[in-house]
């Protein structure tokens, strides 16, 4: 069930960013990924665990580095961090005990980040977004 409400609602939500506009500029998807890293983090601290708290604080600034590469030279950093941390869902709890994580948060996360990402490849493959910012693509 956790996958098939992942990728649905990333899907209505990426299709209503792009329905109002809410994904012209190239903070929608950069803050995307910068929440979605942050909820292991939140986790870790209703678990009440502090070494799950440092390592996924650790792995969150990772991500936001990522993110913000993105957001300053290219979006395709941020289909990288979007995608990745799908990727981290899968094994994400073989690495980092953390006991505030639900059961079906895995499989719900993987899908909405790499639906996300999926949706804004799409986006810059058909050049609905630009995929670099305007200064580096005047160079």
């Amino acid at each position: 069930m956790g996958y098939a409400v992942g990728i649905v609602l990333a899907l209505i939500v990426s299709c209503f960013a792009r329905v109002t506009g809410l994904d012209r500029d190239r903070a929608f998807y950069t803050t995307v990924a910068i929440v979605v890293a942050s909820y292991y983090v939140l986790f870790a601290a209703m678990g009440g665990s502090s070494q799950a708290l440092a390592v996924d604080s650790i792995v969150m600034a990772a991500f936001i580095v990522v993110a913000m590469i993105g957001f300053k030279r290219n979006l395709w950093f941020v289909v990288a961090a979007l995608a990745g941390h799908g990727v981290l869902d899968l094994f994400h709890g073989t690495v980092v005990a953390n006991p505030g994580v639900p059961e079906w948060w895995p499989a719900f996360c993987l899908t909405y980040d790499v639906g996300a990402a999926a949706f804004l490849a799409w986006l810059l493959m058909r050049s609905k977004l630009a995929a670099m910012t305007a200064s580096r693509t005047a160079r």
